[in-house]
């Protein structure tokens, strides 16, 4: 990476976005706030998410851009509120990173990625000024964040301090009981407590996942990305057969799905 061209390229994009907010600017950029480009904000992320799962390098690198560009602009209306502007957003980072990392800019001495881990649990715990409190580090993870993915920090961070089942087997059992349990409230018509027991059985199986070494989130979002997949072939097959999706019985759709499914292996 040619540093003098990153920075190069940062000062190009700051000025850009202060002029779009400066006078003779955007109109429109001239009337954003931080409610209104938070969801802009998470958008872009999301089309990160989705380029990353694809093929195009060039993709992704234009949905970082999109994702930088609202960053910078959060930024640039902090800055003009004279709370904080992107200087500080970066030399922050950059010290948070170098402190949480002591292995590589100390003398701290570690054999593996658990033991950065566990560090890193620690820091944090200095940084908030409760050294003696854990469930902080649980409570800390965004509230807002899709409910897989937040199961998937709990129960990752609940593992740093030792809250964690032993091996995949173990877990494997505590789905096939949540499985049974949920059954039960289905065979009883309990509402209350097919609520309650698909909540277990999902944050299990969001468990189960993390101890294979993948993340649930991840899972689910190839599972919609295949279920599209399908389903428009199954259209088309449907369509080349003469009939249109919304005159097809359920049979027809259901032989159609699984043509296409054997298709695929």
């Amino acid at each position: 990476m040619d540093i003098n061209r990153s920075a190069d390229a940062i000062r190009s994009l700051v000025k850009l976005v202060a002029r779009l907010r400066g006078p003779g600017g955007c109109p429109w950029d001239a009337e954003q706030t931080d409610d209104t480009i938070k969801i802009y904000l998470l958008e872009e992320a999301y089309e990160v998410l989705d380029a990353l799962e694809g093929v195009s390098p060039r993709e992704v690198c234009s949905e970082l851009g999109d994702l930088l560009f609202q960053i910078l602009f959060l930024a640039q209306l902090a800055s003009e509120r004279g709370e904080f502007d992107f200087n500080e957003v970066v030399e922050g980072i950059t010290e948070k990173m170098t402190r949480r990392h002591p292995h590589v800019f100390g003398d701290t001495r570690v054999d593996g990625a658990e033991d950065v881990a566990s560090n890193w649990v620690k820091i944090k715990r200095k940084e908030t000024g409760r050294p003696k409190s854990t469930s902080f580090l649980l409570q800390s993870v965004p509230s807002d964040l899709p409910a897989l993915l937040r199961a998937h920090r709990l129960s990752e961070r609940a593992s740093k301090v030792g809250f964690d089942w032993a091996n995949r087997d173990e877990i494997w059992a505590k789905v096939r009981e949540e499985v049974e349990e949920l059954g039960s409230a289905i065979n009883d018509g309990d509402q209350e407590g097919i609520v309650e027991e698909m909540g277990d059985l999902l944050f299990s199986l969001t468990n189960l996942a993390r101890h294979s070494g993948v993340n649930a989130e991840n899972i689910l979002r190839k599972g919609n990305h295949k279920f599209l997949e399908r389903f428009e072939k199954m259209e088309a097959r449907l369509a080349d057969s003469g009939t249109g999706l919304e005159e097809a019985t359920l049979d027809q759709m259901n032989r159609a799905w699984e043509d296409v499914k054997e298709g695929q292996g």
